[in-house]
This record gives structure tokens, C-alpha cells and sequence, in this order.
């Protein structure tokens, strides 16, 4: 009887070590650990999917510099995807077949050829963007070589550490251009103009280029087109030069439009003062609007164009001496008006 006691006792003993009875290993090693809740920890993981899907859709406003139906080389902003590699990317978009293509406006197309690869980007300290395409760069319409050029270079240049571009191929610097051979052995910069007007200018080295902003129309669509003006060197008063060409108008037969009428005229010198211009016009600058109405077109043309000259910040408008006037919306135009921050949004 006391060896038949022994052994039960040995069995239990065994069993116990094993666990089976809930011994103290078998809990240490089943039961969960005392600080985890599985309910917190799924909506944690719930919070940071959408944290993470939120910053991978955020965006930002970006200016792509695309050619239109008329072939003149536009901005036009688009809401990008943020990254940190912004001047990359809108090369990037610049491509054709590329990721502008779903987002492109009625009558525009891309500027770069279709499979070119952004190799690198590099910002020296002195702000040239030294940009490497690949092979594919040189594929393009011999008719678009300088709109490629300065659709990169003012895109870029968008950004206020980027002053100048520098091109390179498969890693080789471009002294000429890869098709009509035109010359970039300089870094490029928006000095060298866009959309370069030079009909009837007989002695180009007597004048000098200003940059003035004109109507275009596709559809219901209308948006501003950049273009570079020669104008005398003898014009000593740059401001008043450029109104002078708003008021002039479009090159005829350029597809390009404006609303200013042909009357109309500055009764005296802009004046200028701490980035201001204040420009007083006689009454044809209302045109066929309301009187004491400036048309909205009008307003924009000559804020974009005004406000490509240096220093300049904002554009205040009189006439006849009197600031009593109002945009189309009815808005009193009592203070300056700004440049935007982008342009041709669908809204100024």
C-alpha cells in the first residue's frame, strides 16, 4: 500500500511539472501579458493607415509650363502630390505620356519627349539647377526646341532657390541643343525670355525685352500667355512701357487676345513707391464695361505684366485722378492689387 502511495505521489508530481494542472510555467507562458489591450492596439493601427493615406495624398500648388494650341509655352497650376523632391517632380510632369496626362487642359500637351527620365537633379550654391536627362531627351520636334527650353527653365525656376538651369545628357553637359543645335553653353535663366516676340524689330541690339501678359481662349477656357516684348532702348520709363504694349495689343495673326481698348491711354507716368505702381489711365480703360468698371482681364493682365519688373509688388489704378472704381464682381478697387501666387488656376 505505501508503494502503490509513492507512486501515485511521483505521478502527481510529474503531471505537475508539466503544466497540465495550470502550474506556474504553463501560465507564464499562455497568459497574455498584463499591459496589452488588443482593442487599443487595432485602433492605434487604424490611426496611423489614415495618417499615413492623408500624407500620401496631401498636395501642393506647382506651375507647369506646358505649349498650347497655338504653340506658346504656358503656366498652368496644378495640385501635385507633396514630396521633397518637388524640382524632380515637375519634370517629371513635364513628360509626355507621363503622369500629366490624365490632368492636361483642352489643347495642351507636354513639352518633354515621351520615356525621358529625370536622372538627377543637383542645386548648386550659387542656385543652378544642374538637371541630367536621359538619352530619350533628345527625341522632340525640331520646332520645340526652344520651347523646351524655356518650359524647364521657368518651371524650375518657380522655386526661389533655383536661379539658373544648367542641362545635361546621360551625364554630359549640353553645350548645344540635342537637335537644331541652338546654344545653353550659359546657364539659363528667365532673363532669356519666353514666347519671344521680335516681329518688326529692325535693330534688336537698340532695345531691350519686357515681359507682358495677353489672352488666350480654348473653348469656355481663357488663360494668360507670357511674352517677351522688344521694346527701344531709348524708353526711358520701363512701367510705362509695358502698358503701352498691353495697350498695343497682340502680334496679329498669334491667336493671342486682349481686352484693353485701343483708346486707351496713361494720362501721366506710373508713379512708384515702396513696390506700388499707382497708374492713372483717361476713361477708355473702362472699355465697354459700366462705368467706373475695370474689366478683370484688364486688372490681371497688367498686375502679371507689372509685376515682372523688379520691386514691384502690387498695382493701384485711377482715373482721371479718382481711385473710385470696382471690378466686374463689383469688388471696390480702394487698395492695390497683388500678384497671385500662380497663375492661370481657374481663378486669379
Amino acid at each position: 500500500m505505501r508503494r502503490v502511495w509513492v507512486i501515485a505521489t511521483m505521478f502527481i508530481f510529474i503531471l505537475s511539472g508539466c503544466g497540465l494542472f495550470g502550474g506556474e510555467k504553463a501560465t507564464k507562458e499562455i497568459d497574455p501579458p498584463k499591459d496589452v489591450t488588443y482593442v487599443e492596439d487595432e485602433q492605434a493601427l487604424q490611426e496611423k493607415e489614415v495618417a499615413e493615406k492623408e500624407t500620401a495624398t496631401e498636395t501642393v500648388q506647382r506651375e507647369l509650363y506646358l505649349i498650347d494650341k497655338n504653340g506658346f509655352v504656358v503656366p498652368q497650376t496644378f495640385a501635385l502630390p507633396k514630396t521633397n523632391a518637388a524640382a524632380k517632380q515637375v519634370l517629371e510632369y513635364l513628360v509626355e505620356n507621363g503622369p500629366i496626362s490624365e490632368l492636361l487642359p483642352n489643347g495642351f500637351r507636354a513639352v518633354l519627349p515621351a520615356d525621358t527620365q529625370v536622372l538627377s537633379v543637383n542645386l548648386k550654391q550659387d542656385g543652378t539647377l544642374v538637371i541630367d536627362f536621359s538619352k530619350e531627351f533628345a527625341n522632340y520636334r525640331p520646332e520645340d526646341e526652344k520651347r523646351i527650353l524655356q518650359a524647364i527653365t521657368w518651371t524650375v525656376t518657380q522655386f526661389d532657390n533655383v536661379k539658373r538651369v544648367k542641362i545635361r545628357m546621360n551625364g554630359h553637359d549640353q553645350n548645344v541643343m540635342p537637335v537644331n543645335g541652338t546654344p545653353i553653353s550659359n546657364e539659363l535663366s528667365r532673363d532669356d525670355g519666353i514666347n519671344i516676340e521680335t516681329n518688326g524689330v529692325v535693330d534688336i541690339t537698340n532695345t531691350h525685352p519686357v515681359i507682358v501678359y495677353f489672352l488666350a481662349q480654348d473653348g469656355k477656357q481663357t488663360y494668360y500667355v507670357p511674352v517677351t516684348r522688344r521694346v527701344p532702348n531709348s524708353e526711358q520709363d520701363e512701367l510705362a512701357a509695358v502698358v503701352n504694349e498691353l495697350i498695343k495689343g497682340p502680334s496679329y495673326g498669334s491667336g493671342l487676345l486682349s481686352d484693353f481698348q485701343a483708346d486707351a491711354k496713361l494720362l501721366e507716368a506710373p508713379k512708384y513707391e515702396n513696390g506700388k505702381v499707382t497708374l492713372n489711365f483717361n476713361e477708355a480703360i473702362y472699355g465697354s464695361v459700366e462705368k467706373n468698371v475695370v474689366s478683370t482681364h484688364v486688372l490681371n493682365c497688367l498686375v502679371l505684366s507689372l509685376t515682372e519688373q523688379p520691386g514691384v509688388e502690387s498695382v493701384a489704378i485711377t482715373v482721371n485722378g479718382k481711385a473710385e472704381l470696382v471690378d466686374e464682381s463689383g469688388k471696390p478697387l480702394s487698395e492695390p492689387v497683388t500678384r497671385p501666387q500662380n497663375v492661370n488656376t481657374g481663378s486669379f
